[in-house]
């Protein structure tokens, strides 16, 4: 987005648009109205509200193909307002459709499925722009029409999608059901519980690192100029950011029988070890003011391209680790208002990464890495606190089956 609207103003001086104003107000439209999705799904249900919320993607997409600094911008809250929905929706969907046994492994499926996106939308993209200084409106307009076919055909998949089903086997407490006041109290009732306070800790570091990899670390590798065509890494580092939400994904996923009997909590320190590893990496790699703009300053070790595109195949991995988990306990946990915690979520992830967003404008590398280092320890620790806390009560009620038997 932001490559294109560059090339707009060129074309358009008229035009006035900011990507990163538009990044803004999505997460602080969305980051609201979360609070309000609980209640919109307890009076739509979470089919057709991820079909609402589906639709208003598609509708942010096709308004670059008339530039008008307005409906950017209008766009943004309409997006915002589709996202809360969208995400708090399929969260729902995804613990409808699932059991104790099977959400692990679904929720890795999901995201390796969700992140696929990144890999063949950042490669699509990478072709197209390849060797091109300023994208022209020939070139824009075929991402756009591309990007809004795929947008198309997940509109249709969405309205082939059947219903939950009302399973009387499913292991799991069945979403109770609410009026959309009770679910707006409900959401705020269970935000303030412990558990889910320490969780809020790991919600908003993935806010956090969410803002890094998606907003500052793929254009600090663009501004090193120590690269050659780095702009081009660009694109690279988009495509191996996916490729490591995949990989993480999928593995997940495949392995989810076996996953869900070692607890989440070992993926989610795993996924911890391998974004200290990167932070250390980026640390060496990168100069101290390259989130900002063009630069020749050397950073602590001769700037490696390798090692930069490998340092965003380990922000997604990581970043995979924490989310699949995270949808695992929430669905996993609080089935019965899942809604309400998948809303939560959201709002405290989207909160923390407009935060980002505002600070790395002007707090250097270095800073952004110790911010994002404190809040890793904190957000593991907090996770691990309440995955132990589950497992707890999971083998105390297995030992009290089985003194009944």
């Amino acid at each position: 987005m932001k490559t294109i609207i560059d090339s707009i103003q060129q074309d358009d001086p008229d035009f006035e648009g900011d990507g990163y104003v538009s990044l803004s107000i999505i997460y602080a439209v969305m980051s609201i109205l979360n609070w309000a999705a609980p209640s919109v799904i307890s009076v739509i249900g979470p089919n057709f509200a991820m079909l609402i919320g589906g639709v208003t993607y598609l509708l942010f997409i096709m308004s670059f193909l008339i530039p008008r600094t307005w409906l950017l911008y209008l766009a943004s809250v309409i997006i915002g307002c589709g996202a809360a929905v969208i995400w708090t929706g399929q969260g729902n969907y995804l613990t409808l459709n699932s059991t104790q046994a099977t959400v692990s492994r679904n929720s890795g499926i999901f995201w390796a499925m969700l992140q696929f996106s990144l890999f063949i939308g950042n490669l699509f993209v990478y072709f197209q722009f390849q060797g091109k200084e300023r994208i022209e409106e020939s070139t824009r307009n075929l991402v756009i029409w591309v990007l809004s076919g795929i947008a198309i055909a997940g509109l249709v998949v969405m309205i082939l999608l059947p219903r939950p089903k009302k399973n009387t086997e499913t292991d799991m407490p069945a979403e109770r059901q609410q009026g959309p006041i009770e679910a707006l109290r409900g959401a705020v009732k269970l935000f303030f519980t412990r558990d889910m306070l320490l969780l809020t800790i790991t919600f908003f570091y993935t806010g956090l690192e969410l803002g890094f990899f998606s907003g500052v670390y793929s254009p600090s590798i663009g501004f090193t100029k120590q690269f050659d065509n780095s702009k081009e890494l660009v694109g690279l580092s988009g495509i191996f950011i996916g490729v490591g939400e995949v990989l993480g994904g999928a593995a997940f996923g495949i392995l989810g029988a076996k996953t869900i009997k070692w607890g989440r909590d070992p993926i989610v320190i795993g996924g911890f070890l391998v974004h200290v590893v990167s932070f250390f990496l980026i640390f060496l790699n990168l100069p101290n003011n390259s989130p900002f703009k063009d630069t020749m300053d050397t950073a602590i070790i001769t700037s490696s391209k390798e090692l930069a595109i490998f340092c965003s195949f380990l922000l997604g991995l990581g970043d995979s680790c924490f989310n699949t988990q995270i949808y695992s306990i929430l669905a996993g946990v609080y089935s019965e208002n899942s809604s309400s915690a998948f809303a939560i979520f959201k709002f405290t992830q989207s909160v923390a990464a407009a935060i980002c967003f505002g600070y790395s404008t002007a707090l250097i590398l270095y800073g952004q890495l110790a911010i994002l280092l404190v809040f890793a320890i904190l957000g593991t620790a907090s996770f691990v606190i309440v995955e132990w806390k589950v497992k707890k009560q999971a083998l105390a009620q297995d030992s009290a089956g089985e003194e009944k038997k």
